[in-house]
C-alpha cells in the first residue's frame, strides 16, 4: 500500500502547506510546470519523487525529468505527462499511444483545473490535480491524495490549500 500526494503547476512555489501533506505521503508525484528546481529538491529531501517536466520548465528540469513517466506502483500501470488532455479530448501528442496501450491511471497537469474522470472507452482513471502554485488563473490551490493498494486506487481526497486573492 502506497499513500500518494499528487501535485502539479507549482510554478516555482512551495510552502509549508504543501510540505505538511508531503510528510503524510509515502511518495510524491509532480505532473509538471515545476518552475525552479528548488521545488523538487525540497520534495525529494522528504519523500521519493516521480515527476515530469512541463511547458514552462527550463533545460535543467528537462534534463532531470522526462516528458512522460510511465511506471508501475503496486499493481497499477501509471502514466504521468504534463499536457495530456482528458477523456475524449486527449492531446494529439499522446492520443494514439493511449488508445493502443492505455494505463490504468493517467495523470496530467497544465490546465490548472482539478479534474478526476473515468474513461469508459479506455477503462482508465484520469487525474489532474489542478495547481499547487500561485501563478495562473486558478482561484484555489489544489492537490490530490490517494492510496494505491495492490491493483486498487482508493481513498481519493481533494486538498484545497487556500483561496488566492
Amino acid at each position: 500500500m502506497r499513500k500518494i500526494l499528487l501535485l502539479s503547476d507549482t510554478h516555482s512555489y512551495i510552502d509549508d502547506a504543501i510540505l505538511k501533506y508531503v510528510n503524510l505521503a509515502d511518495e510524491v508525484w509532480h505532473a509538471g510546470d515545476i518552475g525552479d528546481l528548488q521545488v523538487t529538491d525540497a520534495l525529494k529531501k522528504l519523500k521519493p519523487l516521480k515527476a515530469v517536466f512541463g511547458n514552462i520548465d527550463n533545460d535543467k528540469a528537462r534534463l532531470e525529468f522526462p516528458e512522460n513517466n510511465r511506471f508501475f506502483c503496486e499493481g497499477v500501470d501509471v502514466w504521468i505527462t504534463h499536457i495530456g488532455g482528458y477523456p475524449n479530448k486527449y492531446d494529439r501528442r499522446i492520443r494514439e499511444e493511449i488508445k493502443v496501450n492505455p494505463p490504468k491511471l493517467f495523470i496530467c497537469g497544465h490546465s490548472h483545473i482539478l479534474k478526476v474522470m473515468w474513461d469508459k472507452k479506455l477503462n482508465l482513471l484520469h487525474m489532474n490535480p489542478g495547481a499547487a502554485g500561485k501563478h495562473g488563473f486558478h482561484k484555489v490551490r489544489t492537490m490530490l491524495r490517494f492510496v494505491i493498494d495492490n491493483e486498487q486506487i482508493k481513498d481519493l481526497e481533494i486538498i484545497e490549500l487556500e483561496k488566492r486573492v
